[in-house]
């Protein structure tokens, strides 16, 4: 009796708490004067979580009459991934989300978008949501103000041509490796796209990033001695696994009474903690002896290091350098938005122009005509290719690896501007929420067909939904409002990688696509209307899994690659 009374009178005192915060936070959303949804849970309320991803049919409750579902539409997470603009086009383009825990902005306007980013230090990131990505330390994704400029000036500058060249002839040479391993297949053809190029993207970022260079079927798919994983499973399981260290400390995973998930996930961390240590200690050994003319990240970071431990020694407190836990913590950022973020993108890509052979040929036309007048280096092609570029943008339009970017109102209250001219006073604190997706998929800016892959709508002279086979080379990308296409983000803080990734893609699709053809291995009966069918349907059944977006079942169909 005693036990109910308890559990009784704790049930009754949540949904006193939860009412009386709800009614607090809807008399502040009133004040902003945006449309409300009232929900009873944060969608950062790990109960929540952990009940909507036990029992999805949970979120069925968004199907109740009246709109009082409306609240479980946009409190999971990725929700956006499959509601896209829908939600913003029956009221409004931003919108509050109000719960207990506090007051959300939903924005898919494109100026506010873009205002939210470009202020950034009116609008920071909110720590709650950044902290699982300070598991090895602190880094350029997770610190603000001072620190922020500390870590993007020590390490943007390795992000230069050179590296961009380097990036080229890598990406070319595992993608090379990669393609002949695919076409040995034969009809049957390969179910291992994403994982093969996961494997490329961490060659080509070991290689640019760190000095380290692999064929395709060794280097991080390899236990290297004294190690019991590989660099690739390691870094796999902390990826996978990363909302775990924001309720997990990382020191407390490999406790004997812990499941063994759990422990394995803690010697995951162990063994990648190790591979960044050897790492930086072969950097260090190699810059003793003399440091190579092409620095990269790694050799960035460990003179900023080396700077920050002189200072120490001499007895100055250094706000120069970067201590050893703040380069793995940067290690670490580098490999997330470097391979993961990357490797989907190119994956998703290979998948959708299967599905669409009319692009293979239009992407193939000016891979012909790059190659009749240039040279194979970096400096020649990479900016003739922009077919293979707008592939890229169309691919992150539709199926980004990021489908929201957090942010909070600085300590003091901010204005927003939205596209309508209207002025937005924001209480201090307030979570700031860029739905991507929905920015990505908005009928105003990109037309009706908005929800189609068509990279074809990316030039000037882009018309309908056949892609046009004028001009292979010279076209003129479309302008966009500022903060409609925000994949890389926008603003100070955008990914100081996206020429990075934009290389890496380009030499990538520009080397497949030369020399091979991609087509869905058919089942028994099927036509080739079936199989585009079943590519579409892979792509489209994603979902975000830890903070990026994936496919759920990517060897569902296979790929047949054909050399031409």
């Amino acid at each position: 009796m005693a036990i109910l009374l308890f559990f009784g009178t704790f049930i009754l005192a949540y949904v006193v708490w939860t009412a009386s915060s709800i009614f607090r936070n809807y008399q502040i959303a009133r004040r902003i004067g945006l449309p409300i949804i009232i929900s009873p849970v944060s969608t950062l309320n790990p109960f929540w979580i952990l009940l909507w991803r036990g029992f999805p049919a949970i979120l069925s409750l968004k199907h109740l009459p009246f709109g009082l579902g409306t609240w479980a539409r946009c409190t999971s997470m990725g929700w956006a991934f499959q509601d896209k603009h829908k939600l913003h086009d029956e009221i409004g383009p931003i919108f509050t989300l109000v719960t207990p825990a506090a007051n959300e902005l939903t924005i898919a306007d494109p100026e506010a978008a873009h205002a939210v980013l470009a202020r950034r230090k009116d609008y920071i990131k909110p720590a709650v949501m950044y902290e699982q990505l300070n598991v090895f330390g602190r880094n350029l994704n997770t610190v603000e103000g001072e620190d922020w400029q500390r870590h993007r000036r020590l390490t943007a500058p390795s992000f230069n041509e050179k590296t961009s060249s380097l990036v080229w002839e890598e990406a070319r040479r595992q993608a090379t490796s990669m393609v002949s391993l695919w076409a040995q297949k034969g009809s049957q053809g390969t179910t291992e796209v994403v994982a093969d190029t996961a494997t490329l993207a961490l060659h080509v970022l070991t290689c640019a990033g760190f000095g380290e260079t692999y064929s395709f079927n060794e280097g991080v798919s390899q236990v290297a001695k004294g190690h019991e994983m590989t660099y690739r499973d390691s870094l796999s399981l902390c990826l996978a696994n990363i909302i775990t260290f924001a309720i997990i400390p990382k020191r407390y995973l490999s406790l004997s009474f812990f499941p063994r998930k759990l422990r394995t996930l803690g010697q995951a961390v162990q063994e990648f903690q190790q591979y960044m240590e050897e790492i930086l200690a072969r950097e260090r050994n190699s810059g003793a002896k003399g440091r190579s003319e092409t620095p990269n990240l790694m050799s960035a970071l460990v003179k900023a290091s080396d700077e920050d431990s002189q200072a120490k020694e001499s007895g100055r407190h250094s706000k120069l350098g970067l201590t050893d836990e703040e380069i793995f913590g940067n290690l670490f950022a580098y490999n997330l938005a470097g391979h993961e973020t990357t490797a989907n993108t190119v994956a998703y890509a290979l998948v959708l122009l299967a599905a669409h052979p009319h692009y293979q040929d239009w992407v193939r036309e000016e891979i012909m005509q790059v190659q009749k007048t240039s040279a194979e280096e970096y400096g020649a092609s990479f900016p003739q290719l922009q077919r293979c570029l707008a592939v890229m943008y169309e691919t992150l339009r539709l199926y980004g690896s990021i489908v929201f970017i957090p942010r909070a109102a600085s300590l003091e209250s901010q204005v927003l501007v939205n596209r309508g001219g209207t002025d937005i006073v924001l209480p201090p604190l307030t979570s700031v929420n860029l739905n991507v997706q929905a920015l990505h998929t908005d009928p105003k800016t990109w037309g009706s067909d908005s929800l189609s892959w068509r990279p074809s709508r990316w030039f000037t002279d882009s018309s309908g939904g056949a892609p046009s086979m004028d001009k292979p080379t010279g076209q003129t990308f479309i302008p966009l409002p500022k903060g409609s296409f925000i994949p890389w983000a926008d603003g100070p803080r955008v990914c100081p990688g996206q020429k990075f990734a934009q290389v890496e893609f380009v030499a990538v699709l520009n080397t497949l696509l030369g020399t091979h053809r991609v087509k869905p291995v058919l089942e028994t009966g099927q036509t080739e209307e079936d199989g585009r069918k079943a590519l579409l349907g892979m792509v489209d059944d994603s979902a975000i899994f830890a903070i990026t977006l994936q496919m759920n079942q990517p060897r569902k169909v296979a790929l047949q690659w054909e050399t031409l």
